[in-house]
């Protein structure tokens, strides 16, 4: 049991007055561990709150560097970080928000060959990735690990996310396969609203929290979409597929594969 200090009592104490979540709740959440994958428009307000609500230990993981065009959504990073690692940026200002929190970035990019190796530390994934390959990798790899994970997608003015715990439905279920290279647009091609990222980003570090500590409904099962033009949200329910070729009950899929993509890229519904 965590021994809280007079800090962290004030710190915490919106959580620990909560009834739901109290004492208790915030002290899973001081022994919780979550990788985020992606540090940039969803990884931003995920890494951000996490970082805030107390999160024990936050893994990391993207290999770019800020560019200018980043600031627009991922804010994270400031003017002067431009040309610096998006890892330690972000380090940087979760240490800034909250010094309790342990960082381990990983400045590389998520793929199959490291895969494994980083999620296995972690009870919690969150995927912030811009481009589809990378989701289905993170589902993929997620799936085959027994891991719970968030997925999360935008563009222009919409965003959708889900929740998967083993034995639920997963991305692979509601998506079988990536589009063809070249069907979707990217953002940099179609753009996507700031604000947005903001949005669905702080919907996926509520799910990692409700998962730490036990507290409410998952997204599991359950496609979440909104359009921000409208403010239009709706839940498609979802069902495990028993044809799934990941978690289906005649899997083909035993190993982790690749595809080449552009970046920025969600399926619009």
């Amino acid at each position: 049991m965590i021994d809280f200090t007079a800090e962290q009592i004030e710190r915490y104490s919106r959580h620990i007055l909560l009834q739901d979540i109290g004492v208790e709740g915030q002290e899973k959440i001081l022994n919780g561990r979550v990788l985020v994958i992606g540090a940039g428009g969803l990884g931003a307000p995920i890494l951000l709150y996490l970082a805030a609500a107390g999160v024990g230990t936050l893994g990391v993981i993207d290999g770019d560097v800020v560019d200018i065009s980043n600031l627009q959504r991922q804010v994270i990073h400031f003017t002067p970080d431009i040309g610096k690692a998006k890892v330690v940026s972000a380090k940087e200002k979760i240490h800034l928000i909250n010094p309790d929190v342990k960082v381990n970035i990983y400045q590389e990019f998520f793929h199959a060959g490291n895969a494994f190796d980083i999620i296995k530390e972690y009870d919690f994934i969150v995927d912030g990735t811009d481009n589809f390959p990378v989701k289905f990798l993170i589902n993929d790899a997620c799936v085959l690990a027994g891991k719970p994970f968030s997925h999360g997608g935008i563009l222009r003015f919409d965003g959708q996310t889900l929740t998967h715990l083993p034995g639920t439905a997963c991305y692979r279920c509601a998506f079988h396969s990536p589009p063809p290279p070249n069907a979707v647009p990217t953002c940099s091609q179609a753009g996507v609203l700031g604000a947005i990222a903001g949005m669905l980003g702080t919907i996926q570090a509520a799910e990692a929290l409700k998962f730490l500590t036990g507290t409410g409904e998952l997204l599991t099962n359950r496609l979440l979409a909104f359009n921000a033009k409208t403010m239009h949200f709706r839940t498609v329910k979802l069902q495990r597929n028993p044809k799934c070729p990941v978690c289906g009950e005649h899997p083909v899929i035993h190993e982790l594969v690749e595809a080449e993509q552009a970046v920025c890229e969600l399926k619009r519904k």
